[in-house]
């Protein structure tokens, strides 16, 4: 397929690929799969749109509950963004985890989708306190750049760029892009798949900023730890997702330009 010309996208994935981070559940969530839609409607204004990405989801959760309906709109392009939820958890399984991406890589291209994921940023460099999973990331890029290559998938290296961990680029919870920092995502990827109007501008650096002292820092990493680490953590002892009794934003094909209506028209449920 010529370069830009693509007509039906559709978006699987987890909270980055849903938007949080960029706008709200009020307001509307952005992201970067609706910016990366943006860029392709601006080629081609017909463009149809489908965002199944739900919070909070794994990879396995994102093959089953998300990959069959992917297929069935038969999309000519397609991004799968998914592990993040994976590497925070105890009982973390790369293999698994690679395994369940590598399966959405394999069905989607085998039933002609043009497909693009991504790596992910040093964590550590992000958010000190998650120093211990850093190797954790290294490794699932790898392993994600590997089955991209056995299928033909696109690859936005937003992990070996040195500017995706600059702390402007995340919101205060250091786990969602801001969007400054979905915006880059956006790019990145459309860098990856050769749109026109594409190129490497995402990787430069931002301007300089004041880096905290010592111990603002270390204040900030306890006023983290309170604030979304522990809730986090109480979530997952208790057996509980962000993503419970929430559903797709965008289960079915729109243009690019219209919205769901509400909360019924999209099946997304209610806030957990």
């Amino acid at each position: 397929m010529p370069s830009g010309e693509y007509s039906r996208y559709v978006a699987l994935g987890d909270s980055q690929t849903e938007g949080l981070g960029d706008g709200d559940d009020t307001v509307g969530l952005r992201g970067f799969a609706d910016r990366l839609a943006e860029h392709l409607a601006a080629l081609n204004p017909g463009l149809q749109y489908a965002n199944l990405a739900v919070r909070g989801h794994t990879a396995g959760q994102v093959r089953t509950e998300q990959l069959g309906s992917a297929l069935a709109l038969r999309p000519d392009l397609a991004t799968v963004v998914a592990g993040v939820n994976d590497l925070l958890r105890p009982r973390y399984n790369a293999a698994e985890v690679a395994g369940h991406l590598e399966e959405m890589f394999a069905a989607l291209t085998d039933a002609g989708s043009r497909v693009v994921t991504l790596t992910f940023p040093d964590i550590g460099k992000i958010a000190p306190l998650a120093r211990p999973i850093r190797s954790r990331v290294f490794d699932l890029n790898t392993r994600i750049r590997a089955a991209a290559a056995r299928h033909g998938v696109a690859v936005a290296e937003t992990g070996r760029q040195t500017v995706t961990t600059d702390p402007r680029l995340w919101t205060a919870d250091r786990l969602h892009a801001s969007p400054l920092g979905h915006e880059r995502i956006a790019a990145a990827l459309a860098q990856a798949i050769h749109l026109p109007g594409s190129d490497d501008a995402w990787t430069l650096p931002l301007p300089p900023h004041r880096v905290p002292a010592g111990w603002q820092a270390a204040g900030a990493e306890l006023r983290w730890a309170a604030a979304y680490l522990g809730p986090w953590l109480g979530r997952r002892l208790r057996g509980r997702s962000s993503g419970d009794g929430r559903t797709a934003k965008r289960p079915r094909f729109l243009p690019v330009s219209a919205t769901p209506d509400s909360a019924a028209d999209t099946g997304r449920g209610k806030p957990s």
